[in-house]
């Protein structure tokens, strides 16, 4: 940031739709600088939540064509007259901390689109593939007039859950033969599912996406049922990236199920419950982050590592001794 960082400009730029000072404030809102984490509660605070866009969290494993799908479903949007913006999380490397962020690149067609923003982001580290400051994102984005917020998360597994507490649909994108009806029965990940993507459906490969999509239906079937679904809910459906084919079910399904799920009163009760979710989770991450800066009890954590090394205590005495030193126990 050279520059000062203008905030009543910015938040009015921002309304406006202009993309230069969304890729500013997202900017802002991921540092780690103190400064900068106050001029960003500053600038959330000034843009309100008066808007909303429909937030869809978007997950699979590498090379199910997750970058694929979301560039042809973004066309679609687009072409339809939507404003489309696609947070894309890449993941960070556990040594040096950097990350590819290739997404943009591979979204060619997309990232020309004028009525779509993509902004490709590190996932530092964070436990589910999504990014600490992701949601801030979305607030911005929604803030700027974007209809539609898509969530690529890095699809590392289970811990893909933490999606589910940013976004009002999780779609979960599939290759063809990716495993019988039993393997779809695992929990953590299938039971957030809103709608499951058998993707590549086309050419060779649709037949074992169609019976791909038949096991993943009839695991669906087995789970239990959740009270915000409608009867047909959760489901599986076949799609192809290359030809289109599916594309425009997927978002009718999407919307409808958009639209239920507000009608029944589903909709601001689940963004309340993830609200109270981020405020628990920004607690904890905050209190982590004033112990190391603490000199004091910085020295203590780096002590109580020290004897956990070396096999003196446990994990549990050891983080109790800090947190009490913390407390002024």
């Amino acid at each position: 940031m050279a520059k000062p960082f203008d905030i009543p400009a910015t938040a009015a730029a921002l309304k406006q739709g202009d993309r230069r000072a969304l890729a500013r404030a997202i900017t802002l809102v991921e540092s780690g600088r103190a400064d900068h984490r106050a001029l960003a509660l500053d600038l959330l605070d000034a843009l309100g939540t008066d808007r909303q866009a429909l937030r869809i969290g978007l997950s699979g494993t590498p090379g199910v064509g997750k970058s694929t799908f979301i560039e042809a479903f973004g066309l679609a949007l687009t072409s339809s007259g939507l404003r489309v913006a696609v947070l894309a999380v890449d993941p960070s490397s556990a040594r040096s901390g950097g990350s590819i962020l290739g997404d943009k690149t591979r979204m060619e067609q997309l990232s020309r689109d004028p009525n779509a923003f993509i902004r490709p982001s590190p996932s530092q580290a964070q436990m589910g593939g999504v990014a600490r400051r992701t949601r801030e994102a979305i607030a911005l984005c929604e803030a700027a007039g974007f209809d539609v917020v898509l969530i690529e998360t890095v699809g590392v597994g289970q811990s893909e859950t933490m999606v589910a507490e940013m976004c009002d649909i999780f779609t979960l994108l599939l290759a063809p033969a990716g495993g019988d009806e039993l393997q779809g029965v695992k929990r953590g990940i299938m039971e957030i599912a809103d709608l499951i993507l058998v993707n590549k459906a086309d050419g060779d490969l649709k037949p074992q996406a169609t019976r791909t999509c038949a096991d993943y239906a009839g695991a669906l079937r087995l789970l239990r049922k959740r009270p915000q679904d409608p009867a047909d809910f959760p489901k599986a459906m076949t799609v192809s990236a290359y030809s289109g084919d599916g594309i425009a079910k997927a978002w009718e399904e999407m919307t409808t199920l958009a639209k239920w799920r507000r009608d029944e009163g589903h909709w601001d009760a689940r963004r309340a419950e993830q609200a109270r979710y981020w405020f628990h989770e920004e607690v904890r991450l905050q209190l982590l982050e004033r112990l190391q800066r603490d000199p004091a009890l910085a020295a203590r954590l780096a002590q109580a590592e020290d004897q956990l090394q070396r096999g003196e205590t446990t994990p549990t005495q050891a983080a109790a001794r800090v947190l009490d030193g913390f407390t002024g126990g």
